[in-house]
């Protein structure tokens, strides 16, 4: 199944009216913001309209380099990072993060396409990381967000 076949879906089901119909006071302050890394353009920008539509404000960039740079400016509360890119692969921009700002690293969730690499899972295992393989859904991807954000909460 193509990415743009599983968003379709999707916004199907977001389409259909939700229970509240004007902001609330508070709504700004629920408002989480997300990183995401992944070095798919297509996939990065699809996913960022989908989280959007689901009220986060989404950083989008397509290395750890980049990533780096972001996470130095400011903090975030989830941050997505595809394992495999260029320049710095996901477990070295862990590390990096890790190093600089410790306490966003029970916020992260993984994705990546490369079921069963050994390499991918034992660091997966060490550093205990929520993980989604691709094609990712959403309604899953959605799920591991609360999660890394109830893990953020928890540590403080």
């Amino acid at each position: 199944m193509t990415p743009g076949g599983v968003i379709a879906t999707i916004h199907t089901r977001m389409a259909q009216p939700n229970s509240v119909s004007t902001p609330s006071a508070g709504t700004e302050l629920d408002i989480k913001s997300i990183l995401l890394l992944d070095d798919d353009e297509q996939l990065s920008e699809a996913l960022k309209a989908l989280l959007e539509s689901h009220n986060f404000v989404v950083t989008v960039v397509h290395n750890g380099v980049e990533g780096v740079r972001e996470v130095m400016s400011m903090d975030f509360d989830v941050v997505i990072c595809d394992m495999m890119m260029p320049q710095m692969p996901g477990d070295m921009f862990y590390l990096a993060v890790q190093r600089t700002k410790p306490h966003l690293c029970s916020r992260f969730v993984f994705i990546t396409g490369e079921s069963g690499n050994p390499k991918v899972e034992e660091f997966i295992q060490r550093v205990n990381g929520l993980v989604l393989f691709k094609p990712v859904q959403i309604d899953e991807l959605v799920r591991m967000i609360s999660l890394a954000m109830k893990r953020g909460q928890a540590s403080g």
